[in-house]
């Protein structure tokens, strides 16, 4: 079934040849979806006839965003932390195994919901693309669990692993190394597309987190690093030796750090959402774009550091707090989540690109950070079909 979407009084289609500046904007557009992909993007009055018809009343429609960070199957939540945090106490790596102990005893059924809940939510706000992570497990059997379960409903997937060493390794990390990469990849490659690792202090070094990439490499799968969250150090250098697709976090950056991304494929998808959650201070956004490096912006969400989904509450910060424009901002909620994930059917709306799609009920997608906090979805398509 083929749809158009007209009266659409700016379309952001990420394709500067068909419009305006880098986000490629189409005045008085409309937007033809036929089955799961975009078949025509034009002017409104040259529109072709489709089934149906969606009146976007003269508001903006976008890409829909792509979220290229999240953490979604845990069990159990981490209220109390957040309180203790908000009262002074400081983020550190450990919590994570608070919700490693309550998802080892959550059942698949129960992972399995909160799952699906919450990638429902992200569509109803116009996320139409979620990459989600294990690493609430850490061990054989509830890794495996973790991207087999994630596999079912989101769009990318990635093997975390070495997100922090559980305490029956406390004593043993090189022993918890060898078991990421041995038994625990060769378990979890197979439900996996990327590879991940946490390399900060409280979680693996440099050459823990070398070997844990390399071995997921070997396997088959990309590597995409946790990198520079909590101070300076080796991970985002090391993403880009390795060719990692991003470096994420990259809150503490060197000159060095910068002038390597700048240099690279990979992106740097910075995480307002987490520095917003734990009071750590926001990335330089405009010291990376100026540098020349690609910004994506994801939610990260995740029981402990950021319990939100709101892509649209992303871009408000970057734009309030990270010194981003509210076009630079869109643009990395999209198509820089797409280059986060070496996606090109996703993040644009040209033709040939997969159907998702989000319309505003507001003129511009300034509004996005104009007015933050207000729901300003009016619809949503993902694969074409309306959410």
């Amino acid at each position: 079934m083929s749809i158009v979407i007209t009266d659409i009084g700016e379309l952001v289609t990420n394709e500067p040849g068909l419009g305006e500046g880098p986000l490629g904007i189409v005045r008085d557009a409309a937007l033809v979806l036929d089955g799961e992909r975009v078949a025509w993007v034009g002017r409104a009055a040259d529109a072709p006839a489709a089934d149906e018809a969606y009146d976007a009343g003269g508001n903006a429609v976008l890409p829909g965003f792509v979220d290229s960070h999240a953490h979604l199957v845990f069990a159990g939540e981490r209220a109390e932390e957040f309180a203790a945090r908000m009262s002074g106490q400081p983020y550190k790596a450990g919590g994570i195994r608070t919700t490693v102990a309550k998802t080892r005893a959550a059942s698949d059924d129960e992972l399995r919901a909160t799952v699906r809940r919450l990638v429902d939510e992200m569509a109803r706000q116009g996320t139409t693309t979620v990459e989600c992570k294990s690493g609430y497990g850490l061990n054989v059997e509830d890794e495996e669990r973790a991207v087999r379960i994630a596999a079912e409903t989101a769009d990318e997937v990635t093997f975390l692993g070495a997100h922090v060493v559980p305490p029956e390794y406390q004593d043993d990390p090189a022993g918890y190394v060898r078991l990421v990469t041995g038994e625990m990849l060769a378990k979890c490659a197979p439900h996996a597309r990327w590879i991940d690792v946490f390399c900060e202090r409280g979680a693996f070094d440099a050459d823990q987190a070398r070997e844990v990439l390399e071995a997921g490499i070997r396997a088959g799968l990309m590597p995409r690093v946790h990198a520079n969250q909590l101070g300076e150090g080796p991970g985002v250098r090391l993403a880009v030796e390795l060719g990692a697709a991003s470096a994420d976090h990259c809150t503490f950056l060197s000159d060095e750090d910068v002038a390597a991304l700048a240099g690279s494929q990979t992106v740097a998808t910075l995480l307002p959402g987490v520095e917003f959650s734990t009071r750590q201070p926001y990335p330089d956004a405009r010291r990376l774009i100026d540098a020349g490096v690609t910004v994506a912006l994801a939610s990260d969400c995740n029981p402990g550091s950021c319990y939100s989904s709101s892509m649209a509450f992303c871009v408000a910060v970057a734009v309030r707090d990270m010194r981003m424009t509210p076009a630079e901002a869109v643009w990395a909620a999209t198509a820089g989540g797409a280059r986060a994930l070496r996606r090109t059917d996703v993040g644009r709306l040209g033709v040939g690109a997969r159907a998702d799609v989000l319309a505003l009920s507001a003129a511009s997608h300034i509004h996005l950070a104009y007015r933050p906090g207000v729901p300003q979805v009016a619809a949503v398509w993902k694969r074409g079909r309306r959410v």
